[in-house]
């Protein structure tokens, strides 16, 4: 089963790639690993979840999270020529735009990893840190970032 299909069948579909809002390049790639640069809960540029995470709307920020990976995938799907050529996803760091004094900043990053298992199985459970912040560009809720490895029989290709 292709990650498309694993993605059709969970009824999750990759939201436009977004341009950059700023002077840096989407995503990177250094031999077999791509960085993403930080993605926000956008659609089609528009930020989707603002504000402050607090105890009464961690659901809101673990959807946040989850548009911010789904960002990440749609760029890594363009960058790595098709998510089947990603062979792990490595680390995803997140900064959660938070109230003082919150503490369930793993909490709301779940949103993004459990959909990344949900995707990938094992090869997507990675890394993580999930940071809180006082601020975000554009008040986001959340912003998320990126390192996948590539398989080895894509490198040649791309």
């Amino acid at each position: 089963m292709t990650i498309k299909n694993r993605l059709d069948d969970l009824k999750i579909e990759l939201p436009p790639f977004n341009n950059a809002a700023a002077n840096y390049l989407p995503a990177i790639r250094s031999g077999n690993l791509v960085f993403t640069a930080g993605q926000t809960p956008k659609i089609k540029g528009i930020l989707q979840y603002t504000g402050q995470v607090r105890d009464n709307n961690i659901e809101d920020g673990q959807n946040a999270a989850k548009l911010c990976a789904l960002n990440c995938l749609s760029i890594l799907d363009e960058c790595a020529g098709g998510l089947d050529n990603i062979s792990r996803i490595i680390k995803v760091t997140g900064f959660v735009n938070a109230e003082y004094g919150f503490e369930k900043h793993a909490k709301v990053l779940d949103g993004a990893t459990n959909m990344l298992v949900d995707v990938f199985g094992e090869i997507g459970r990675p890394a993580r840190s999930a940071i809180g912040v006082a601020s975000l560009p554009g008040n986001a809720m959340c912003e998320i970032e990126m390192v996948v490895e590539l398989k080895v029989s894509i490198l040649s290709k791309l």
